[in-house]
């Protein structure tokens, strides 16, 4: 199996430089295209009414902290090199996989925040979940 598509999943660039930079050396090694996915996770968009934060101002701050991250990113760990983006919306699991899928990815890159345990079972690990039902291959590069 040749690998021309890679996707980088991130998150933010303190968990998420590892994987990029790994993902991005992956890419130049094989020549293959390269895209990064940050999920805008709607669970998060409650906001806080004690602030005066409403959905609409989270999901606007969500936005930009996907766009900011990327950015940060490329410009570390991909600069000069032509880089997709995608920042859906959605639960990250189904959209990481949905990405994956419709952009025709033939390998997913992702970082694992390295819970386990109790924390694990309680909060779920999406590097977990995304191993086990995506249809291509996942290398996951641990943060630390």
């Amino acid at each position: 199996m040749a690998f021309q598509k890679i996707l980088i999943a991130v998150n933010d660039e303190s968990f998420s430089l590892k994987p990029a930079q790994t993902g991005i050396a992956l890419a130049e090694s094989l020549q293959a295209a390269v895209a990064m996915v940050f999920v805008i996770d709607q669970r998060l968009t409650l906001g806080n009414i004690e602030t005066g934060i409403t959905p609409n101002d989270a999901l606007v701050l969500l936005r930009k902290e996907a766009e900011n991250t990327v950015d940060q990113l490329i410009e570390t760990v991909g600069k000069g090199r032509n880089i997709r983006r995608f920042t859906p919306e959605g639960r990250p699991t189904a959209e990481i996989l949905n990405v994956a899928e419709e952009w025709g990815a033939d390998v997913i890159v992702m970082g694992t925040h390295g819970k386990s345990g109790l924390l694990q079972l309680i909060a779920g690990s999406i590097s977990e979940y995304i191993k086990h039902h995506s249809k291509v291959p996942v290398l996951i590069v641990p943060s630390k």
